[in-house]
């Protein structure tokens, strides 16, 4: 992508309605390898969550597939709005942008009210709709890519050249990860900021001061790690979780024990123990592990090489919006891919023993409805990226045989 890091001019081609092409136009709908991979996740995941959530499913609500049914639900109104994002061009999503995160701001604010935010587990994340709960940090997630996005094609020169330019949009998103610290919600904190940070190196800014802030990062993290007892605790049992195998690291040494028993190629599909009231949250955060259990290291690799095929979509789609000059659809596509990538590989390495244990869902894998539905439009902003991509070539291709029969005659 060195051309995104050298071009800052906004020019791009205008972009057709949907329904402007007769005869013509192209046919396929979308990119199918990437809708294929998307709608394989999402149906890997469900069975995954139906099969993880069964026991806990059965002893607190009397019914074993409580957690799949509203699961499929959620994938469904996914589809829906899915459909809906596809429709809007990616203009409409630049013009408002600031908007959309400053509204995100507002709802952080929101959640931490009492009475309006739900605290669960010691965490006041979500807001209570009556048939269901909406947490706030996943709708962040993207709408912090989206307006970041935007910024760097409008300011994108001042980002290369002055410290303002840089600094500016990344103290916004330094006030979402504080109010996401405050829910608590570290997990969600560190995808923000670090996948802000990979958007604006790539943008351009200068490597002094990508060094200074990586450095000022990781400070403000070990001080967070050192100032709250619960996380240095869990920084403690990650680094040694046997030694307290029943308490701190209860989670994590039967988080390993699942991992362990899968094997090369798993115990089978439903046969999992470790879901019997043994590892908690086995359906939502630590759904990765029971995972491993029942499918083994066969079932693991598939899983990783989705994601993979999904980032590199992603990122080819980037560089492809790069060459044809639309920086926004660009700053969209790394945005997101560098979101499931480092999403998904935190989560993995959380069950995994490589990292601390943190509340971070595994990407339209893990049960969640504000998940799924975050990341339905996500997915389906990267379809609409691919589209307009697709029909401004058509649009170049139709404009230079007309200029060539014009020639002619």
């Amino acid at each position: 992508m060195s051309t995104l890091i050298s071009r800052t001019a906004t020019g791009r081609m205008p972009v057709p309605s949907q329904h402007s092409y007769k005869g013509g136009a192209p046919a396929r709908f979308s990119d199918h390898s990437l809708l294929i991979a998307i709608l394989l996740l999402a149906l890997f995941g469900a069975a995954m969550i139906g099969s993880a959530s069964i026991a806990v499913a059965d002893k607190s609500y009397g019914t074993p597939f409580y957690f799949l049914s509203r699961q499929l639900l959620f994938l469904a109104m996914g589809c829906v709005l899915g459909v809906v994002t596809f429709r809007i061009p990616l203009s409409a999503w630049e013009k408002y942008g600031p908007h959309l995160i400053l509204t995100s701001l507002v709802f952080l604010v929101l959640v931490l009210i009492p009475g309006i935010g739900k605290e669960v587990n010691g965490s006041r994340r979500w807001i209570d709709l009556g048939l269901f709960t909406v947490q706030v940090s996943e709708t962040v997630k993207l709408f912090a890519i989206v307006y970041l996005a935007g910024y760097l094609v409008r300011r994108g020169h001042l980002v290369q050249t002055t410290f303002g330019g840089f600094f500016r949009p990344l103290m916004l998103i330094c006030v979402a990860a504080a109010l996401l610290l405050m829910e608590p919600d570290f997990g969600a904190a560190v995808v923000i900021v670090v996948t802000s940070v990979i958007m604006l190196l790539v943008a351009g800014v200068r490597f002094v001061q990508f060094i200074a802030i990586v450095a000022a990062l990781c400070v403000v993290g070990g001080v967070l790690i050192l100032s709250e007892p619960y996380r240095l605790e869990r920084f403690s049992s990650f680094l040694d979780p046997f030694s307290d195998p029943f308490n701190s690291g209860f989670q994590l040494t039967q988080s390993l024990i699942a991992v362990g028993s899968g094997g090369f190629t798993g115990v089978g599909f439903g046969n999992s123990v470790q879901k019997l009231h043994y590892l908690p949250e086995g359906h939502t955060d630590f759904l990765f592990a029971i995972l491993c259990e029942e499918l083994g290291l066969i079932g693991a690799i598939s899983l990783v090489l989705l994601y993979g095929f999904i980032v590199w979509r992603c990122f080819s789609l980037a560089k492809k919006s790069d060459e044809q000059g639309n920086r926004f659809a660009g700053f969209i596509a790394l945005g997101i891919g560098s979101w499931i990538g480092l999403q998904s590989f935190i989560n993995m390495g959380v069950n995994l023993g490589l990292l601390p244990t943190k509340g971070i869902t595994l990407p339209l894998m893990s049960y969640g409805g504000s998940s799924a539905l975050v990341f339905a439009v996500a997915f389906s902003l990267l379809l609409r990226v691919e589209w307009e991509l697709r029909q401004n070539n058509y649009l170049a291709l139709h404009r230079r045989e007309s200029e060539m029969s014009g020639g002619a005659r």
